[in-house]
């Protein structure tokens, strides 16, 4: 029997399978709004039979976003487009998710296609904010060190951006603590080296997270399924590690969190990381040992892979990326491999 079309209830939720759409950039709105790209990239994938499509990383406020071209919730302005995809996307009978995000000293690039860059702060760009004055890469500026209320205003901040995912009909809320990004940038030593209580010891690096945790909680309702995306490890000598993942596990699991997204790597930006198919599944592994749900992501491309890692207990949820990206309908076509019957839309029973 088929694990990766089994459901999976978490909370108020049952997800009809265990393939999720992983949250991917598109960089291509205009002052945080979606548009006819994103209804349909988001609702082609849930057409496709995917359980959870969780919308790409969100900023929760203008400076947190990676380039002008991110995906916003900073204001009610964008609760209207957000709502329209995810009805759509519960018409195809699958599952709404966001992904809530602050890019910190990672902030203001060019979009990828047009190279990616810091942008300068006389063409487009804006002061980029941190742990700490410690530039992601050589070359570019010193990002302004958060002070405490800069800390509060980036956790009203989450806070303010999770109730209108409420507001939008979103089913779950991830919170974007990976790749580099301001809330992992103060869970590293190598980009936190505050020695106030938001750095130095693990209980105080953990702390602005918590808060954002704590924030969301206080609006996002306790039935709601709430995910966080952590990396696992820096890949780097002296930086986060999967020992301090699994701990932070034990901790999240207590706070209510009913999730974790195993990613690793983005905060030095030449860590070695050694790629390659499923290469992050034993972190996803080892923290599910915690006794928390874990999503298992990276390099993750067919049906018999993923079935493996589920029957072998190694993550409760399947996030595909790239291989969404390529073939929007992988569900549909995966069930007929495994030979299990799904539902198709009724528009496309002809090819069945």
């Amino acid at each position: 029997m088929s694990k990766l079309f089994s459901s999976l209830s978490i909370k108020n939720i049952t997800l009809k399978n265990r393939i999720v759409m992983s949250p991917m950039c598109q960089y291509s709105s205009i002052d945080g709004f979606t548009n006819d790209w994103h209804l349909v990239h988001l609702g082609s994938r849930a057409v496709g039979g995917a359980g959870l499509i969780i919308a790409e990383a969100t900023a929760v406020s203008p400076e947190g976003r990676i380039s002008p071209g991110d995906v916003g919730l900073w204001k009610d302005e964008h609760i209207h487009g957000l709502s329209r995809i995810v009805n759509f996307i519960h018409q195809q009978g699958s599952l709404a998710g966001i992904q809530l995000a602050h890019a910190g000293r990672k902030a203001s690039c060019a979009v990828p296609r047009e190279g990616g860059k810091q942008l300068d702060r006389n063409h487009g760009g804006w002061q980029t904010i941190g742990p700490g004055n410690i530039p992601f890469n050589d070359g570019e500026r010193t990002p302004e060190s958060l002070n405490k209320e800069g800390i509060d205003k980036v956790i009203s901040d989450f806070k303010a951006a999770a109730g209108r995912a409420l507001v939008a009909g979103f089913n779950v809320i991830e919170i974007h603590s990976a790749h580099g990004y301001l809330l992992h940038e103060f869970l590293s030593p190598l980009s936190n080296q505050r020695t106030d209580e938001y750095g130095g010891s693990f209980e105080n690096r953990t702390r602005m997270l918590r808060q954002v945790i704590n924030a969301v909680n206080s609006v996002w309702p306790v039935e709601n399924p709430l995910f966080v995306r952590i990396s696992s490890t820096d890949w780097t000598e002296g930086g986060w590690t999967i020992e301090e993942s699994v701990k932070l596990a034990f901790i999240l699991k207590e706070m209510g969190v009913d999730l974790i997204d195993c990613s690793s790597g983005g905060n030095v930006y030449n860590a070695r990381i050694p790629l390659g198919p499923g290469y992050q599944v034993p972190f996803s592994e080892a923290v599910r040992k915690t006794g928390i749900l874990t999503g298992a992501v990276g390099l993750i491309t067919t049906v018999r892979q993923a079935e493996t890692i589920l029957q072998e207990e190694k993550a409760d949820l399947v996030l595909f990326a790239r291989e969404l990206l390529r073939n929007p309908y992988f569900p549909l076509l995966a069930a007929r491999e495994e030979g299990v019957e799904v539902p198709w839309p009724m528009q496309y029973l002809r090819a069945r």
